[in-house]
């Protein structure tokens, strides 16, 4: 602010020495061509001797630069400065030489001056009258002072406004240092700096990923991770949701769909992957500035726990098995104490003709050894549980290879203890007039893929939620716990990575779900 009020001050002063300087060397001028004195002699053949003397008094008088006259040819003949004499004028506006007189800056000897140049006119020599003849040139001259010397000249009011300057500059910073006070919440530059450095340190030091949204959808920060898991390019800060194709469930988490201020442990698939999304909301005095949402990739852990839901399945079906046979045994042992001995092989005898037909029933439709032991430990489960499990009339399915067989047996595993669990309700029915229920199973092979379809006799699947129990992934109890597997969600996953797909839709009796496996797409990758 200083400078700038020192600047705009010599700018005046430069523009009032213009101003009145100019005026004055322009008045000497006129004074000075306006001599009959020197109209006289510029007709004359040799005027310097006489005109000399005037212009020297001019000089003395005023105290200006230099005094020079020049005839109606443009050559000096008489000047204060000596070295000029016989040189050629240069005008500052040729209409000089045409009456007009002219005043302004030109570069005189090497130095820049204030100039008047001043026509000097005639009578006719013949008539004696003024018809405006051109004689010369009058030219007056003031150097332009230096910019030290407009200082100097300056100083009187300059030191005033420098002041004032001062002043307002002071109270000025003042204001602006608190107000960022205020916004940088009273840190130093020094203190920033480290903030800064512990943030990028923080973001691209963790494993998680971290994405954080303004008021209006837009992404304001990214780690690389994020980025990574969201599958995101690396110019996407600045872009808005719409624009970066982010829909569905995804955007409804990032976003804050639900309206409620913070969500946690939301599961979502995204590109293949597991996500698990935290979301809180970030608010100042009350103003709502936008959101942060931290990711986990839990796509391992989901094929872990896969690998675990099979080994407490194997459980639950020696628990199931254990629980069955006790309770045949105590039975047997009943018969035999109460002296029944015939009842006991009649009663055997039937066991023995159910276990048969269950294994003709699924051996003889199902030749992978894999599904039809699946098959024949989730009999036993919903036994227990008071379902039907039944085999379709329609199923026929060869012997599959080892990878293709257990992503059949995954997929097929996920849907019937889905099943199971809506028809039973998640709890062993006691009532035995309640209607039975029962699930019902259908593998169909062809030479491009392999169709696994089960019924049940549940309540159904809302239609609004047909999609959403794939897209969702893990169930509230499995965000929360972690007891259960990510279900259909995974189920999609494995079909699919193998070139298929999975649906669902209700039918008179209860839900069908229908999913779909390419074996092409097996061999392809075995090709490979």
């Amino acid at each position: 602010m200083l400078v700038a009020v020192a600047a705009v001050s010599l700018a005046q002063s430069a523009a009032t020495f213009n101003r009145v300087e100019g005026r004055r060397v322009a008045a000497l001028g006129e004074e000075l061509a306006g001599s009959p004195l020197l109209r006289d002699q510029l007709t004359q053949p040799a005027p310097a001797e006489a005109i000399a003397p005037l212009i020297q008094n001019t000089l003395i008088r005023s105290g200006v630069t230099h005094v020079t006259v020049a005839n109606e040819r443009g050559r000096v003949v008489s000047s204060t400065d000596p070295t000029l004499v016989g040189s050629p004028v240069v005008l500052g506006d040729p209409w000089v030489a045409q009456g007009r007189s002219w005043f302004g800056e030109l570069e005189v000897d090497g130095t820049r001056q204030l100039v008047a140049q001043v026509p000097v006119l005639g009578d006719d020599p013949k008539t004696k009258k003024n018809l405006g003849r051109y004689l010369g040139v009058v030219v007056v001259g003031e150097a332009s002072p230096t910019w030290s010397a407009r200082l100097v000249g300056a100083s009187s009011y300059l030191l005033t406004y420098l002041g004032i300057a001062c002043g307002l500059g002071v109270v000025g910073s003042w204001l602006l240092a608190r107000r960022i006070k205020r916004q940088t919440l009273g840190l130093e530059p020094r203190e920033i700096a480290g903030l800064a450095e512990h943030r990028e340190a923080l973001l691209h030091g963790i494993a998680e990923g971290v994405i954080a949204l303004d008021t209006q959808q837009r992404v304001t920060l990214i780690n690389a991770v994020g980025r990574r898991l969201l599958d995101l390019p690396e110019n996407c800060l600045g872009r808005s949701l719409r624009e970066l194709r982010i829909n569905g469930r995804l955007r409804d988490v990032l976003a804050g769909a639900d309206r409620s201020p913070d969500t946690r442990d939301q599961v979502v698939i995204r590109r293949g992957r597991v996500l698990v999304m935290n979301r809180m909301t970030v608010r100042k005095d009350n103003r709502r500035l936008g959101s942060v949402t931290t990711l986990r990739d839990r796509t391992e852990l989901a094929r872990l726990e896969q690998e675990l839901g099979s080994f407490r399945s194997t459980t639950e079906l020696l628990r199931a098995q254990t629980h069955e046979f006790a309770n045949q045994l105590h039975t047997i042992s009943g018969l035999i104490q109460i002296g029944e001995h015939d009842e006991v092989v009649r009663y055997v005898d039937a066991l023995s003709r159910h276990r048969a037909s269950l294994d003709l029933a699924v051996t003889s439709r199902i030749h992978d050894t894999a599904i039809a032991a699946l098959l024949m430990a989730k009999s036993a489960v919903a036994a227990e549980r008071r379902v039907e499990l039944r085999i379709s009339e329609r199923t026929g399915l060869n012997r599959l290879p080892a990878e293709l067989s257990a992503d059949v047996a995954t997929v097929l595993g996920n849907l019937v203890d889905n099943a199971i669990e809506a028809v039973a309700g998640g709890e062993v029915a006691d009532d035995p007039d309640e209607r039975p229920a029962w699930v019902e199973v259908e593998l169909r092979q062809d030479t491009s893929s392999v169709e696994i379809v089960v019924r049940d006799s549940g309540p159904g699947i809302a239609p609004e939620l047909a999609q959403e129990v794939f897209t969702n992934g893990f169930t509230t109890k499995a965000a929360h716990s972690g007891e259960r597997g990510v279900g259909l969600a995974l189920t999609r996953l494995v079909c699919r990575r193998r070139g298929g797909e999975v649906a669902v839709m209700n039918t008179d009796e209860g839900a069908m779900f229908t999913a779909r496996i390419s074996v092409l797409a097996t061999m392809s990758e075995e090709a490979r």
